[in-house]
């Protein structure tokens, strides 16, 4: 079992940074690969980044890609989100999710999801 918080979100304007955090709780996060997605209000949740166990691997959706960077200290059981460059369309609610499985992209393959930290982009 794996508990997620996330924090770090907030409202910035058009080309600002943040970065997201997601504390987890329980035995198995070390083991775990690790993702983060969002969802916009009246859209799917999609894929943004996610890295594997030993975050030696990671994979980004093109919508972020040379934006977005994606880390985890284990020691602290706490996987970041950095985002740059920020635009209006980045404006959603971003989750972290651990993964049982290597289909990274997709929203099926994790099993413990946060409640979420809502990212809100001025332009």
């Amino acid at each position: 079992q794996v508990q997620l918080v996330e924090s770090g979100g907030g409202l910035v304007q058009a080309g600002g940074s943040l970065r997201l955090s997601c504390a987890a709780s329980g035995r198995s996060f070390s083991s775990s690969a690790m993702g983060w997605f969002r969802q916009a209000p009246g859209k799917e949740r999609e894929f943004v980044a996610a890295l594997t166990a030993s975050g030696g691997n990671t994979y980004y959706a093109d919508s972020v890609k040379g934006r977005c960077t994606i880390s985890r200290d284990n020691a602290k059981s706490t996987v970041y989100l950095q985002m740059n460059s920020l635009k209006p369309e980045d404006t959603a609610v971003y989750y972290c999710a651990a993964a049982r499985g290597n289909r990274y992209y997709y929203p099926n393959n994790y099993v413990y999801w946060g409640q979420g930290t809502q990212v809100t982009v001025s332009s």
